[in-house]
């Protein structure tokens, strides 16, 4: 069952997914059809004005769920809800009208931006894809516009530059400016710090979310670093294995955490002094095959606290404390939800 909704100011979700599931089939010469259970039922909701932070180890789905979101996989089931209404789109004018509104980041910048293009003829295309009226002097100050919106000052400078000649951060900020250019509602942030220099992320993040704040964004922000979710989305949701296992506010999550995955995941934070959850047990085992994803809890088999129940049902979200919430049966006691 997804969370509400509505906040308690009345805000409803510019982009929702609701039972959102994606399986891969995996070619093999037997009979038996096979496929990767990448996602499984994940609801997610974003809103104007606020940061939801995706967090989660390497392969547990969280790329798999921006690109669902940004169409650019075909949802095995559930569905993707803008302003409440579902949208399929695969390709045409439909595709880019919801471009418009929700724009991709990616974690490589340098992969993500042409390397025989300069930054002008990155951003200006952007521009004329998404605002075809736009032409002379017009486009010329909406592009110099966004180079000063990603604060890459002055925007002549930037120009003519081909991305090899532009830092980590530099490039990442041009993603960002072209990502702009459709002026949109909602960005998802692909891991967008994760291939930049230490020193240089926290201006990646204090750079959207003064560009939330300005241009009033939703944005989903995917990360491995529950840290960094700490410090920058007021919303937490933890993925494992294609399933969500834990959601709730920020401080909440990563200062008491419930699910055993969670904590383990703040007990392998560069900085545990600055997080709560004190020690965890160590994780046993391997993360487990998405193609033959366990039964029941797909923690169960490296849980420290594995009951016989988490081996055989899959637990439902269980309420923790006011908005927060843990997929896990330790917290059944307390009534939950399928």
């Amino acid at each position: 069952m997804p969370p509400s909704t509505t906040e308690p100011d009345g805000s409803d979700p510019v982009l929702a997914a609701d039972g959102l599931t994606k399986h891969f089939p995996v070619r093999h010469a037997g009979r038996r059809r096979k496929a990767v259970h990448a996602v499984d039922a994940v609801d997610l909701q974003l809103r104007r004005g606020r940061v939801v932070a995706l967090v989660g180890e390497s392969g547990s789905g969280k790329s798999t769920v921006a690109r669902l979101l940004a169409q650019l996989y075909p949802a095995t089931s559930g569905r993707v809800l803008l302003h409440g209404e579902p949208v399929a789109v695969k390709f045409g004018r439909r595709f880019r009208a919801y471009c418009r509104r929700v724009q991709l980041i990616f974690q490589d910048p340098f992969a993500s931006l042409n390397p025989v293009h300069t930054v002008g003829y990155v951003l200006r295309r952007s521009l004329r894809i998404h605002h075809p009226g736009l032409s002379g002097q017009e486009l010329h100050q909406r592009l110099c516009g966004l180079l000063e919106k990603v604060h890459l000052n002055p925007p002549e400078r930037f120009l003519d530059k081909f991305p090899h000649e532009l830092s980590g951060g530099q490039r990442q900020r041009i993603a960002i400016a072209r990502a702009l250019g459709a002026n949109p509602e909602v960005l998802l942030a692909d891991e967008p710090v994760s291939m930049l220099d230490v020193s240089i992320r926290l201006g990646v993040l204090n750079l959207l979310a003064e560009l939330k704040d300005d241009l009033d964004l939703a944005i989903l922000y995917i990360t491995h670093d529950i840290a960094s979710a700490r410090y920058f989305a007021e919303q937490t949701v933890v993925m494992y294995a294609g399933r969500v296992v834990e959601r709730g506010d920020s401080e909440d999550v990563t200062q008491r955490p419930a699910h055993p995955y969670t904590k383990l995941l703040i007990a392998s934070a560069p900085d545990p002094d600055a997080l709560g959850g004190g020690e965890a047990p160590p994780a046993r085992g391997e993360p487990p095959s998405l193609i033959s994803p366990p039964t029941g809890c797909r923690f169960h088999p490296r849980c420290p606290q594995a009951m016989d129940r988490c081996r055989t049902e899959t637990p439902g979200f269980f309420p923790v404390r006011d908005g927060h919430e843990a997929a896990c049966w330790l917290y059944a006691d307390e009534g939950g939800t399928s």
